[in-house]
């Protein structure tokens, strides 16, 4: 590789959001994945959602908890986040001093882009008596007007914690404020946005594909609408639909999430059968487009590379930093 192409991939790094590099189609990456993780002390945390191959080279895989609490107790120099923007940017939150660098800078997230932090903060000004609780899922300058953040694996006992006659508005997923109301008996004032990926599943297919298979369990994440969680028999967190599906005696379910669990769960219990819910267009599958615009290739160039890159105002780090800790404090005082 010339010094001229690297010097146009990085030129172009911003406009495309990855560095642009021809691989060695030879190349074993799996190999030199490996190798660079013990030159740079570097490690790969990877969500769920991410493709089987990055998933298979991860040092951590878990939930939006799990990847926060990791990224927050690793001695790595380096942190390699094969997942979306948001996630990247909560690790450098919590790592000032190391290097967080994501593969492709436009895996972003439709949930996260629904909540501006500009409007946020008019509809926040308008409710001064109301305390803000803000899913993960949403940018530094979301978390940097909240006063606690919250995970779908923690969201209701947060609520839980705090005083029944506290106001709270509830950013920035309609769907999961929703169904905490509904287990907390709380009113919390929702923002009105929504993931695309969890929206898009077919109450009217999963009926049809609960009578073909009547023996399956449908287990669903909280993002998804009310009416698919009605018919769900479990409702949990990526990591929780995890354990149910590992711990529960039923042998085949339908998975209302992004496809990307399935890898885990059929890793973690092979002779069990693992079916995607179906969206509700002409598409067999429910993958979310930004996690996978990670690849293999992109994670092997922003580790040798260093590029993409995340970086942050100190002054919104700081800001943003204070509600984590308080997720963070609150969710090992309940173990989770």
């Amino acid at each position: 590789m010339t010094d001229i192409n690297i010097e146009h991939a990085e030129a172009t790094l911003v406009k495309k959001g990855f560095l642009d590099i021809d691989i060695d189609p030879g190349l074993d990456l799996f190999a030199e994945i490996e190798k660079i993780k013990k030159e740079k002390n570097a490690i790969i945390l990877a969500h769920y959602y991410q493709e089987p191959d990055i998933q298979d080279v991860a040092d951590y895989i878990g939930d939006s908890l799990g990847l926060a609490q990791k990224a927050q107790s690793t001695d790595a120099d380096m942190i390699v986040f094969a997942g979306v923007h948001f996630m990247a940017e909560t690790a450098k939150i919590l790592n000032p001093h190391k290097k967080v660098v994501l593969p492709d800078l436009n895996a972003g997230c439709s949930l996260s882009d629904s909540a501006p932090p500009e409007l946020f903060k008019k509809f926040k000004d308008k409710h001064p008596d109301h305390i803000v609780i803000t899913y993960i899922n949403c940018s530094a300058g979301m978390k940097a007007l909240s006063d606690i953040i919250c995970t779908s694996s923690n969201a209701q006992k947060i609520i839980e914690s705090l005083p029944e006659t506290q106001k709270i508005i509830f950013a920035p997923d309609r769907n999961l404020g929703a169904y905490i109301n509904k287990k907390t008996g709380r009113n919390m004032l929702l923002w009105n946005g929504a993931c695309m990926v969890h929206e898009i599943f077919s109450l009217e297919k999963i009926t049809k594909l609960k009578i073909r298979h009547p023996q399956a369990k449908v287990i669903a994440h909280p993002e998804c609408e009310e009416a698919v969680l009605a018919v769900a028999d479990f409702i949990g967190s990526t990591t929780g639909l995890l354990k149910f599906a590992q711990s529960d005696p039923a042998t085949s379910f339908i998975v209302a999430t992004e496809a990307g669990i399935l890898h885990q769960m059929q890793k973690n219990c092979p002779d069990k059968t693992f079916i995607p819910a179906p969206p509700d267009n002409s598409c067999a599958c429910n993958d979310c487009p930004y996690m996978k615009l990670n690849t293999l290739e992109k994670l092997y160039l922003c580790m040798k590379y260093e590029k993409p890159e995340i970086l942050m105002e100190e002054s919104l780090r700081i800001a943003a930093k204070k509600p984590i800790d308080k997720m963070l404090e609150i969710s090992a005082l309940y173990g989770l």
